[in-house]
């Protein structure tokens, strides 16, 4: 991670840590790196972004900076991140720009890059943007004349892009009664247009976007709405999406939460079945649930763990061939048909599990037990030194032979804070808090709480 951009981009309060100045710059670094990498031809970027009140400004400075350093950039206007990446890879474009905080409140904003594959942008240019941002790399020449950028309409991407998601569905979702949260944005512009497309009865909340009401008290961080909103209206399932959309959760028909773990289990074991799991191997964080891994096992499905973050999901799942991974939080790839996490793609693939196996929702998520967890946040001195503690871990130790293989215990440092996490998961509650606080003390007594 770099000193301004994290594991999803260039993320932080509109005009305090993240200003208009720092997006015109960006857009005048990208412009010109890559007209550096092809001199002879133009350079296309296409811009997306969320509904934000803030993304508007963003937008236009990023296309100042662009088309100042010569490039021609191409406005998806509200769309989602996924589509972002979509249209940067069937279109030939040189990078793409999602202007969003994904699931953040209204008044931060974030700057994602995906490089012109539709990932996420090498860790190398983010480095040599985080200089250009410092003042190291000195000026960068303007485009003059002809050779100054223009900007062009392109709707027409996000349209190719709804057209490409229908496809992808393999039966019509006729006779199907389907909630969507759209979170007050990305999703909103596109999400009912797909479900309406296939035939569904489609219900829909939040989806009246006003700059300032994304991700408040609706989508996939406040689930409660839409699992309300399921058993009032007798809705056969519903899905919530995140601010830009590249998440989903579900809920059956009862009300009840399906997340990303349960969402990769069913979709893996029905992808098992087809005989397209490749490798039969699922992509995991290391913060999916036990019962996630004890329902792999009893499946015979192999899975792998990362570092928390889809950019890890993704590394792995591309370095070794594997074609399905995922988070907790709902993102979720599917690297057959996206190079990113997609939320409304990921509810058209449970679509098509529920429909081709005639089974609902409830039934499919049953197979998955989900472990009582309790992770507790300690402010620390130093994060290393307390992780690292001799007699820190040996409590750990202690904890993980106790639970042998009826839970887990993992302690992870905060990549923001100075935070080490504490987290069991075990058969019940009780047991779950005894260890996590027993190492808890350890860390007390050896000196490691911060004032």
């Amino acid at each position: 991670m770099g000193k301004y951009f994290g594991t999803d981009g260039f993320r932080g309060e509109a005009n305090v840590t993240l200003t208009v100045e720092d997006a015109f710059k960006v857009g005048r670094f990208l412009g010109w790196y890559y007209g550096q990498k092809k001199p002879e031809e133009r350079t296309r970027v296409v811009i997306g972004k969320d509904t934000r009140r803030s993304s508007y400004m963003f937008e236009y400075a990023l296309v100042s900076g662009l088309t100042a350093s010569g490039a021609d950039v191409y406005l998806l206007h509200v769309t989602t991140t996924p589509s972002v990446s979509y249209v940067v890879r069937t279109e030939e474009f040189d990078c793409g720009i999602m202007i969003s905080a994904s699931h953040n409140p209204y008044y931060d904003n974030g700057i994602k890059v995906i490089n012109e594959k539709g990932e996420k942008l090498e860790e190398s240019v983010i480095t040599e943007i985080e200089k250009y941002l410092d003042g190291e790399l000195g000026e960068i020449p303007l485009a003059k004349r002809d050779q100054i950028g223009r900007t062009v309409d392109f709707a027409a991407g996000r349209n190719r892009y709804i057209g490409y998601l229908i496809s992808i569905a393999t039966r019509s979702f006729k006779n199907m009664k389907v909630a969507l949260d759209c979170a007050n944005g990305s999703a909103s512009a596109i999400a009912k247009n797909v479900f309406d497309a296939l035939g569904a009865e489609t219900h829909v909340i939040s989806n009246e976007p006003n700059g300032l009401n994304i991700n408040t008290g609706c989508g996939s961080t406040h689930i409660e709405n839409l699992q309300a909103f399921v058993k009032q209206e007798g809705c056969d399932v519903g899905f919530a999406y995140d601010g830009d959309a590249d998440r989903c959760l579900a809920v059956d028909k009862d009300g009840n939460l399906v997340d990303g773990d349960k969402i990769m289990f069913i979709c893996g074991k029905y992808m098992k079945e087809q005989g397209t799991l490749l490798n039969n191997t699922v992509v995991t964080t290391i913060m999916s649930n036990f019962g996630l891994y004890k329902a792999f096992d009893r499946d015979g499905i192999s899975y792998e763990k990362t570092a928390v973050g889809d950019k890890y999901v993704y590394e792995n799942m591309s370095a070794n061939g594997h074609c399905l991974g995922g988070e907790q939080s709902g993102h979720i790839i599917f690297s057959k048909h996206a190079t990113t996490g997609d939320g409304i793609l990921t509810s058209l693939k449970l679509m098509e599990v529920i429909l081709e196996k005639k089974q609902p929702l409830d039934k499919l998520a049953s197979e998955v037990e989900i472990y009582p967890q309790v992770l507790k946040n300690v402010r620390v001195k130093d994060k290393t030194a307390a992780q690292d503690d001799p007699d820190v871990k040996a409590e750990v130790e202690k904890a993980a032979k106790s639970l042998g293989d009826t839970g887990r215990i993992l302690l992870r440092q905060s990549g923001t804070e100075p935070v080490v996490r504490v987290m069991v998961e075990a058969p019940d509650l009780k047991t779950c808090e005894t260890y996590v606080d027993q190492v808890i003390k350890v860390m007390g007594d050896k000196g490691h709480f911060a004032e």
